[in-house]
């Protein structure tokens, strides 16, 4: 059976990807996939494996947690579960901690560490959704706000675009962490609409199309964000429609160029730790590529008279 994790991250479209896995569980245990979501893994399946506060019992939670997973491990391989898709974006950390902080997952590694000692080296592939940064901070910051945080100052903006940690840093210390383990990275960009197309990429195999195009948990436009604040705190937001953009275009370019990098590096074969999963329907061109200009001569040129005689 192969052990898929996927961890996210936050704000892209995990949510609703698990809600598409959710929808169609009596078709995917049909075509032996299985499917673990947070009402599953956030009711007591993870308990233990992070340290934090619990009562003082004697008993190692660790302990106790690595044998609760290997015994719903066991049970889903005696139902025949071929692939086993184990989805919870908290599994990496949280958006509190990043804005917190100001940069991304900085705990992932140890994080990450502790679940392969849970799963005891049980997983086998793990995946990854990323989005542009300017993308990412905006839509965490629209969420953290609509949830009664303050609205970010100009300096707390600077913080998070001079960030060093970039989705190039989160992915070398899940690698380091899970050694071993397949690690796919699928951009927002092309997935995040696409959980149809993202659970064929994990499993290999034909994925329904049914629910494929339920949304959760987006992004609330700036008439709906007002609609969610105190009068004082609404004020304080842009006038207008459509998204709230907190970032100037300078921030916004600067993010961009970080994960224009990050995406580079990906592609260039990430130093072997991970594979960038590439857009399904995209077709290469092949050795004889399409013309996409229809025009005779080169651009540069211009038609000249030439020299009479004499």
């Amino acid at each position: 059976m192969n052990v898929i994790l996927h961890v996210g991250a936050h704000r892209c479209a995990t949510t609703s990807f698990q809600e598409y896995l959710r929808q169609n569980s009596p078709a995917l245990t049909a075509e032996g996939i299985g499917f673990w979501g947070p009402r599953r893994t956030r009711r007591g399946l993870f308990h233990g494996i992070q340290p934090g506060p619990a009562r003082v019992t004697g008993r190692n939670l660790a302990d106790r947690a690595r044998g609760r997973l290997q015994i719903q491990l066991e049970y889903s391989r005696a139902a025949g579960v071929q692939h086993l898709i184990v989805s919870d974006e908290n599994m990496i950390g949280n958006i509190r901690d990043n804005l917190r902080h100001g940069g991304l997952y900085g705990g992932a590694g140890e994080r990450m560490a502790r679940f392969a000692r849970a799963f005891e080296g049980g997983v086998s592939d793990l995946a990854l959704n990323i989005r542009s940064l300017d993308g990412y901070w905006t839509s965490a910051l629209a969420y953290a706000v609509a949830r009664g945080h303050r609205l970010p100052t100009p300096a707390q903006l600077d913080r998070l675009v001079r960030a060093p940690r970039s989705w190039r840093d989160v992915i070398t210390d899940i690698a380091a962490a899970m050694p071993g383990v397949r690690l796919h990275v699928l951009p927002f960009e092309i997935f995040g609409a696409r959980p149809e197309a993202q659970l064929k990429a994990l499993t290999g195999q034909t994925a329904p199309r049914a629910h494929a195009r339920v949304r959760l948990n987006a992004s609330l436009c700036l008439a709906d964000l007002r609609a969610s604040l105190p009068q004082r705190v609404a004020d304080q937001l842009p006038q207008g429609s459509g998204r709230w953009h907190p970032f100037d275009e300078a921030q916004a370019a600067a993010l961009r160029e970080v994960y224009a990098d990050d995406m580079m590096w990906l592609a260039g074969g990430a130093d072997g730790l991970a594979t960038l999963v590439e857009d399904p329907e995209k077709l290469a061109a092949g050795l004889n590529p399409p013309r996409t200009r229809l025009t005779r001569g080169r651009p540069d040129d211009k038609q000249g008279r030439m020299a009479g005689s004499g």
